[in-house]
């Protein structure tokens, strides 16, 4: 059951920027009772994995190494929706781009799927060389 949508997907070429949003679907789906939203994303033929999270307490962000400095997390609590700003994309960037939302505080297992109860049905993002 998709309770949270994501937008803003497409197709760049490499050194371009792209800005995702997610937002839920679901009235009765209370946004406000989640520790933590973030992003995945899973190439053709590989597995799925972190990107970025933030958490909804104290706007706490997280990152994914390869994507420090070119990709910033942001949140609007009145929407309420989380944003992925991708800035200088790279070929490998290309992905589906999963928005997923978890009602457990950041801890060490929160860069892996399991810790997220919620999730989008994805939004592809390509990026050319």
């Amino acid at each position: 059951q998709v309770q949270l949508v994501e937008s803003g997907g497409g197709s760049v070429q490499a050194g371009g920027s792209l800005t995702l949003s997610c937002a839920r679907s679901r009235s009765t789906f209370n946004l406000y009772s989640l520790y933590v939203m973030g992003w995945f994303r899973q190439a053709p033929g590989k597995e799925r994995e972190f990107v970025a999270a933030i958490t909804w307490g104290d706007h706490n962000p997280y990152y994914k190494e390869s994507v420090k400095g070119r990709f910033t997390i942001s949140r609007d609590d009145a929407a309420p929706t989380v944003t992925l700003q991708m800035n200088s994309l790279k070929p490998e960037d290309t992905a589906v781009y999963y928005c997923a939302a978890s009602r457990n505080p950041w801890g060490r297992s929160s860069r892996g799927e399991a810790a997220y109860h919620y999730w989008g049905q994805g939004t592809q993002v390509t990026v050319s060389s």
